[in-house]
């Protein structure tokens, strides 16, 4: 069994920007495709499961900025772009869980495709429903076949994407501000479900690194 993950070790910050090249791109680059491609194979190779639930829970455990440091700046299609997507999903979700039941549903019923079903939120889906599945379609994505985790969280994306346009259009005559943050949000999310079925079909064809 693989050793147990131990929180990193606190460095200044100058040390951490030199240890990942923060003055290389292209070694900063190296380093976040390095450190992604290792941690996924380290954690598939134990078949206790363990490794992929600590995995889950370490940013709600320790914070998403310390992903960040390693995986935010990298392409959107690639290994690292793709974990840091489903990291940022997970953290919107836990974050305001009722806010994404309240567009899970919207967009379920507004959405003209399978994508509720892909993405496998039951029916209906409440705040507690959608923070479990956040967590599975992560715990799939380093336990399980990752094309379908990236799928299922592109899915989800466009769901919620679609819950947010739609209550924006409601949103617009009476509060327009609130109305604009929810059409800032169906962009972004909109762009990781490309992103992340884009990353998906890289990963099926081995072009995804």
């Amino acid at each position: 069994m693989p050793a147990p993950f131990h929180r990193p070790v606190r460095r200044p910050p100058e040390t951490f920007d030199n240890l990942l090249g923060s003055h290389d791109p292209a070694e900063q680059t190296r380093m976040a495709h390095a450190t992604a491609s290792a941690l996924l194979a380290r954690v598939r190779a134990d078949d206790s499961g363990v490794s992929a639930e600590r995995l889950v829970a370490y940013a709600q455990e320790h914070g998403i900025a310390e992903i960040a440091e390693l995986w935010a700046k990298s392409p959107a299609v690639s290994l690292p772009g793709a974990l840091w997507r489903l990291y940022l999903l997970q953290a919107a979700i836990h974050t305001d869980a009722e806010l994404a039941a309240l567009l899970h549903e919207r967009g379920r019923i507004e959405l003209p495709s399978v994508d509720a079903l892909v993405a496998g939120a039951p029916v209906p889906a409440g705040p507690e429903e959608l923070v479990a599945l956040i967590d599975t379609i992560l715990h799939g994505a380093f336990s399980g076949d990752f094309a379908v985790a990236l799928e299922r969280a592109a899915a989800f994306c466009r769901v919620q994407a679609s819950g947010a346009t739609h209550l924006a259009d409601d949103y617009e005559p009476t509060e327009p501000e609130r109305a604009s943050s929810l059409t800032t949000r169906a962009a972004r999310l909109s762009s990781y479900a490309q992103e992340l079925s884009a990353s998906a079909s890289a990963w099926r064809d081995g072009s995804l690194n």
